[in-house]
């Protein structure tokens, strides 16, 4: 069985910095990619980056580039998303998913899926 299970979130001011992680379980990295998303109050589920499993190539939102950072630890099972200079707009849960991605900022495309961790910037 596939589980996947993101900690980290929390409270944080602007300008802060907050690592999320996402232990999986049910399956290697090279099987599947990983990607997190984010879903506001009131706003639709959102891809903010993806690593490819099978190579580690990386894919980022333009709102995230130069201040999110994706990397696995494949010992640990776990993917990272190393989050810095966050802003009051990146206040969201966060979710990681899992699954065989052609397009890798496509909900569709993910088969399996965490429950989430708050994220709560404050200005």
């Amino acid at each position: 069985e596939v589980q996947l299970v993101e900690s980290g979130g929390g409270l944080v001011q602007a300008g802060g910095s907050l690592t999320l992680s996402c232990t999986v379980s049910g399956f290697t990295f090279d099987e599947y990619e990983v990607g997190w998303f984010v879903q506001a109050p009131g706003t639709e589920r959102q891809a903010v980056a993806c690593i490819r499993g099978s190579d580690g190539t990386t894919y980022y939102h333009d709102s995230v580039k130069g201040r999110f950072t994706i990397s696995s630890d494949n010992a640990k099972s776990t993917v990272y998303l190393q989050m810095n200079s966050l802003e009051p707009e990146d206040t969201a849960v966060y979710y990681c998913a899992a699954g065989g991605v052609i397009n890798w900022w496509n909900e569709l495309d993910y088969d399996f899926w965490g429950r989430g961790t708050q994220v709560t910037v404050s200005s």
